[in-house]
C-alpha cells in the first residue's frame, strides 16, 4: 500500500524501495463542478476544462537549475527525463500528466529534481480540486507514495514535492507549496527555496 506523505517530511525511496531505478511521477486533477441548473448544464454548464502543466526541474548540489523539463520540452537534454504529453482539460480518472526518470541515466551531479504543477491559462486553483502528486515504481508498476493537495487559492502554480539525493539514495519531500506562474520557468526561485 502506498504512503501518504506528510508535507514537509522526507521519506527515504532507499529503504521503502530498495533498488528504485525507473519511477514516474503522476500527476492528476479534475476542475471544480460548476453549480447550477438543468439549463446551464445543458447550454454550457458544468465543469470547466482545466489546463494544469507537470513539470521537472533539474538542480545541481548549489540550487542551480541546469534542465527543465515541461510541455515545450518533453525531454530532458540527457535523456534521462520524458515528459509523457500535455493533457488540456483534467478529464478522466487517475493521472492527468507523467513524467517519466530513469535514475540510473541522471547525471550525477543532478542532486534534486522538484515536481511543479502551473495553470497555463492563468486559472486559479479556487477552480481545481482531486490534485494529487504521485510516486510510482515503473519497474514494478507500484505506488510508492502519493501526496493529495487540499489548499485552495488564488495561485496559479504548486511546487508539489520533490526528490533530492542523500547518502547515496533518494527521498522524496511533499510540499504543496503555492506559488505564482504560469510555465516552471516562472516558478523555479519558489522550487528553489523548498529544497
Amino acid at each position: 500500500m502506498a504512503i501518504s506523505l506528510t508535507k514537509g517530511k522526507p521519506l527515504s525511496l532507499t529503504k521503502e524501495s530498495p533498488g528504485l531505478t525507473k519511477i514516474f511521477m503522476g500527476l492528476g486533477w479534475d476542475p471544480v463542478e460548476q453549480k447550477g441548473g438543468f439549463l446551464k448544464k445543458m447550454f454550457g454548464g458544468g465543469a470547466s476544462e482545466i489546463d494544469l502543466d507537470a513539470s521537472a526541474v533539474l538542480f545541481d548540489k548549489n540550487k542551480a537549475a541546469i534542465d527543465l523539463v515541461f510541455f515545450q520540452q518533453l525531454n530532458s537534454r540527457d535523456g534521462s527525463i520524458k515528459h509523457g504529453g500535455d493533457n488540456l482539460t483534467g478529464e478522466g480518472d487517475g493521472d492527468d500528466e507523467v513524467i517519466y526518470v530513469d535514475l540510473a541515466k541522471l547525471p550525477a551531479n543532478v542532486e534534486h529534481l522538484v515536481f511543479t504543477v502551473n495553470s497555463f491559462r492563468g486559472q486559479s486553483f479556487d477552480e481545481v480540486e482531486n490534485a494529487f502528486a504521485r510516486l510510482v515504481d515503473h519497474t514494478k508498476n507500484q505506488e510508492i507514495c502519493r501526496y493529495d493537495l487540499k489548499e485552495k487559492g488564488r495561485h496559479t502554480g504548486v511546487v508539489m514535492a520533490s526528490m533530492s539525493k542523500e547518502n547515496g539514495g533518494w527521498t522524496m519531500t511533499a510540499h504543496g507549496t503555492p506559488c505564482q506562474g504560469r510555465t516552471a520557468k516562472d516558478i523555479i526561485d519558489d522550487a528553489v527555496r523548498v529544497i
